[in-house]
């Protein structure tokens, strides 16, 4: 018996050991790995490429023929299927809502689209080669008097958003305030295969890759170091941008914050049975109970799992189709502003945003025929190659910021946070916002995104 004990003892030691081990090898910090910093992602053989490094103005500007194909288009379209009796927007896309937002669209939007046209130039729009992309940016510079602490700022959007999501917010980052001693330049990209920024010709161009073509695009325009403020995959690549080049980045700030780690999902189970132990109590239904989040993350994200698997096939639906586009990109306006919005008949559309400003964004993705390429980032972002750099194991020292609205999508406490973000020096959560925060809330944003770099300026 005191034999079989001894080799029981042993035995339960020895594997006791293994799992340890193989949980330290899961859970242990990563180093930044070697990046390659001129990988090709245009068309054609590399070898005979040679980078255009010159920075072009770029106009927004369409021939009136491209306007009027559009106006034919949403003219002549098809018998829409009703709604079912009693049925708002939990089917998707209520097509009562539809036909009247296709109306205005075919009428009074394009009518003025010189104005909207005029409107979209507004802030000076730039294009240059970037790994054999031709990218897009806007690039506003603060008139402010000689002296002014002017800050470099790199704004980052998400799908299916675009720079149109920013307008609001740019005119208070880069203007004299009470609430400030500074002022921002600011720069943000159309991503890479969205709006007027070529898409890749090469498979590969992950979250993690389009990190690396962001990076130089700010020392393109002049900044090592800058500070990062995104949401969507705009909060994810800038979650790599400042876990890959923490000496460039001086801060970041995120709405959607999250990470992916052995720990981060065990951690939030091992809350939910607690809640008030990890958060304030007043904060508790952000994130739990956690079945009403994954039912809710999973009735949100059939989208997700269309485009991560089959992105071409459904960019094809969509491409040259802005009555299927429209529904498409809108539904995602009214559900991920808030859940609620699937009870009310106009999906809520217009409580925080103007059709016209909705109908920027979906033109956006219609003139430059950009859904396809926009898509190809989810099948890229779930690849397994992309996958196994497991990035969040990175840590970042970077001063980093989270701002929770109450309708995102997803949440996590930031006890999970802290494995990644280790400088993570604000966390507020807000009552009101949801996925599109920026273009919903941008004086919320602003003024939170404005306390944190005050906060770290100090």
């Amino acid at each position: 018996m005191g034999f079989m004990l001894r080799v029981l003892f042993v035995g339960i030691s020895l594997a006791t050991a293994v799992v340890f081990k193989q949980y330290r090898n899961l859970t242990a910090p990563m180093p930044v790995p070697d990046l390659n910093m001129k990988q090709y992602w245009g068309p054609g053989d590399v070898k005979q490429y040679r980078e255009d490094t010159s920075i072009k103005p770029f106009k927004v500007s369409y021939d009136a023929a491209v306007i009027e194909k559009l106006r034919g288009k949403l003219t002549d379209v098809p018998k829409l299927t009703p709604p079912l009796d009693g049925v708002a927007f939990e089917y998707g896309f209520n097509t009562n809502r539809l036909q009247d937002i296709l109306k205005y669209w075919r009428t009074t939007y394009l009518d003025k689209w010189s104005e909207r046209e005029k409107f979209l130039n507004k802030f000076p729009h730039f294009q240059t080669q970037i790994q054999g992309l031709n990218i897009h940016y806007i690039h506003v510079k603060p008139k402010v008097p000689a002296g002014t602490k002017v800050l470099p700022l790199l704004l980052l959007h998400g799908w299916p958003g675009s720079v149109r999501e920013f307008y609001d917010i740019i005119p208070l980052l880069t203007t004299s305030s009470k609430d400030k001693d500074f002022v921002f330049e600011v720069i943000v990209p159309s991503l890479p295969g969205y709006g007027w920024s070529q898409g890749s010709a090469k498979k590969g161009l992950s979250p993690s890759e389009v990190a690396i073509v962001m990076k130089n695009l700010m020392s393109r325009v002049g900044f090592e170091q800058f500070y990062i403020q995104g949401g969507d995959w705009g909060s994810l690549i800038g979650n790599y941008i400042a876990t890959y080049f923490q000496s460039n980045v001086l801060g970041v700030h995120l709405n959607m914050c999250s990470i992916m780690t052995p720990l981060s999902y065990p951690k939030m189970f091992l809350a939910a049975l607690k809640p008030s132990l990890f958060i304030d109590e007043q904060y508790t239904d952000f994130y739990f109970p956690l079945s009403a989040k994954f039912a809710n993350i999973i009735e949100e994200t059939g989208y997700m799992h269309i485009q991560s698997t089959k992105p071409d096939t459904i960019g094809t639906v969509l491409q040259g189709n802005p009555v299927g586009l429209a529904a498409y990109i809108l539904e995602k306006f009214s559900t991920w502003t808030n859940p609620a919005y699937r009870n009310l008949p106009d999906g809520g559309l217009e409580k925080y945003f103007s059709l016209d400003a909705l109908l920027d964004n979906v033109m956006i993705y219609y003139l430059t025929d950009s859904i396809t390429t926009s898509q190809r980032i989810y099948a890229e972002a779930f690849a397994s190659d992309e996958l196994k750099k497991e990035i969040d194991r990175i840590p970042t020292a970077v001063p980093a910021a989270c701002a929770k609205f109450r309708h995102e999508l997803f949440q996590q406490i930031d006890w999970v946070l802290k494995d990644h973000f280790t400088n993570l020096v604000q966390s507020n959560h807000f009552e009101d916002g949801g996925h599109f925060a920026a273009m919903q809330l941008p004086e919320v944003l602003y003024k939170d995104f404005v306390a944190f770099i005050a906060s770290i300026q100090k």
